[in-house]
């Protein structure tokens, strides 16, 4: 509310009216402070802050370009998300690598069989065949070898797209040097190879033999060839399922006196992450050999 003020001393004139609302404003000329103080001096206003103190107007302006470069950072990031993927907020972003084996990626398991479903057991094959056999722990096999000319392999041949380590088996040279360095031979080799993703069992037999027999014919033999099929199908070997393809291959390569060869391939589901896989290859200049093939398959065994 307005405020009276106590009249000047007699010594100077008397102003006109006073429209002074109390000690904050006043129109015209202030009076002289008073000599005693009436109490503590009052607070100064609260203006907007531009007409604040100088500390305060810089910590204003200051805060105001932070904010301003905030501002123009979070645009450009989510304008180059934007331009970059059609899913700006991460929906897009790259799935992590597929690190499974190439069997297990092209031959994932069949979901016929639950998972937690035992596989089923082994049928009895009878007994070993008598005679000398090839064993290959790693596989999970065994099966028939033969005397001279047959010798070990003694080596880890790994062909192909899929590279099948075949480090188990025998193996002859039937020419030596045919191109001027390399032998080419007749072969009974057997290797494990990765066909499921981490602990699983459960295997697509089908899959897993006609791509192991693909890669085969596309990486081991000359091209172009011709695939002469005399067996592919499901097959029981060592009393497990199996994939088992046989064909001859024909071919024309001016080094080789070989112009065909007998191959036979299995696959076989043993219970384990991997497959074993025994490959037969006996070249057209030794059919002498041809009955290698059915005999190998028919006495192969597991080795537990």
């Amino acid at each position: 509310m307005p405020a009276t003020t106590p009249p000047p001393p007699p010594s100077r004139p008397v102003p006109g009216p006073d429209w002074s609302a109390g000690t904050v404003t006043r129109i015209g000329v202030p009076w002289p402070p008073p000599t005693t103080p009436a109490g503590p001096p009052p607070n100064p206003p609260a203006g907007p802050p531009g007409g604040g103190p100088p500390d305060r107007r810089r910590l204003w302006w200051f805060g105001a370009v932070a904010a301003a470069v905030l501002v123009i950072g979070l645009v450009a990031v989510l304008g180059t998300q934007w331009r970059g993927s059609p899913h700006p907020f991460g929906r897009g972003l790259e799935a992590p690598a597929d690190n499974r084996p190439p069997l297990a990626r092209m031959c994932p398991p069949p979901t016929s069989v639950p998972s937690a479903q035992e596989p089923p057991a082994p049928a009895d094959p009878g007994p070993a065949p008598a005679g000398p056999r090839t064993v290959d722990e790693e596989a999970g096999i065994s099966y028939r070898a033969y005397g001279a000319p047959w010798q070990p392999w003694t080596t880890v041949w790994s062909a192909g797209t899929l590279e099948v380590p075949y480090k188990v088996g025998q193996h002859f040279v039937t020419e030596p040097e045919y191109d001027g360095f390399s032998d080419y031979h007749a072969s009974i080799l057997s290797a494990a190879v990765p066909a499921a993703n981490n602990d699983a069992l459960a295997l697509d037999i089908e899959c897993v033999g006609r791509q192991v027999a693909a890669d085969v014919r596309a990486e081991y033999y000359p091209q172009p060839n011709r695939q002469e099929v005399l067996r592919d199908g499901r097959s029981t070997l060592a009393g497990r399922p199996a994939w088992v393809t046989v064909f001859r291959l024909h071919f024309d390569v001016p080094q080789l006196r070989a112009k065909d060869e007998l191959v036979g391939l299995a696959c076989i589901d043993v219970g384990r992450p991997t497959a074993a896989i025994l490959y037969v290859s006996i070249p057209g200049t030794h059919r002498q050999f041809d009955h290698v093939v059915d005999e190998v398959l028919a006495s192969v065994r597991t080795t537990g």
